[in-house]
């Protein structure tokens, strides 16, 4: 039986002010997948992300999300099932831990399950989180999309600015929600190495067209010949094993 993916785009172009900068994308995320989105400044990462989740209306093109299409407002997409993880992780720095987390959910074992997946917030959770640590921050804000149970993720550069140490902690995170749970997750990603060993697919974004689409598996013994993609612009290439 053919299940609809969680994320539909096709033929999408979304700009600012009437300036293109996605054009002509197609992109499926489907249950329990994990797409990582890799490409350069400027590329349209994140630009993507936020027609996704609501914030920008496409120009053209096809977006479902989470069986609606159209137009839909941000609450109404998070009420469907969609989480987003913004660069600024969207946390309230005057809240503790304990109320970041409790705000997003009725559910009382939401903060129990945030520390299963986050065993280091435990110790924090009655601490501001304006004084956290980089790192903590980002496990924060991970934990809290996490509580609302996403059917859909959406995250925005998850190690920027991490130690190397970090990142390693919050990878299987995402890949045991995506396997555990069925959530489909659109990773956007500076870090090749990182988006290549927890995600399923990925594809590369340059100067706002996907220029290579791939099972991220056909990478992962070399994830340094990516790096010329970064700087290709055509058509569509697909890559397999």
């Amino acid at each position: 039986m053919n299940v609809e993916p969680l994320l539909t785009i096709e033929g999408l172009d979304v700009g600012y002010g009437g300036l293109p900068v996605l054009r002509g994308v197609d992109l499926t995320v489907s249950a329990g997948e994990v797409v990582a989105v890799l490409g350069p400044n400027g590329a349209g990462k994140s630009t993507l992300l936020l027609a996704v989740a609501g914030v920008l209306w496409p120009d053209a093109g096809s977006l479902r999300v989470l069986g609606v299409e159209g137009r839909c407002s941000v609450h109404a997409r998070a009420r469907h099932g969609l989480g987003f993880v913004p660069p600024e992780r969207g946390l309230f720095s005057a809240l503790t831990v304990r109320d970041n987390l409790r705000i997003r959910t009725r559910d009382r074992g939401a903060i129990d399950r945030a520390v299963t997946y986050f065993p280091k917030l435990g110790p924090l959770l009655d601490r501001r989180a304006g004084v956290l640590s980089g790192g903590e921050l980002q496990m924060l804000g991970l934990a809290a999309a996490l509580t609302a149970k996403p059917k859909l993720l959406l995250i925005d550069e998850m190690s920027m600015g991490l130690s190397p140490a970090i990142v390693r902690l919050l990878l299987p995170v995402i890949r045991a929600v995506a396997d555990e749970q069925g959530v489909g997750v659109l990773l956007v990603e500076q870090h090749a190495q990182s988006a290549i060993e927890v995600s399923d697919r990925l594809v590369v974004l340059t100067r706002g067209r996907i220029v290579l689409e791939s099972e991220s598996s056909a990478f992962r013994d070399d994830p340094g010949q990516l790096a010329a993609l970064y700087l290709a612009e055509g058509p569509v290439v697909t890559h397999h094993n």
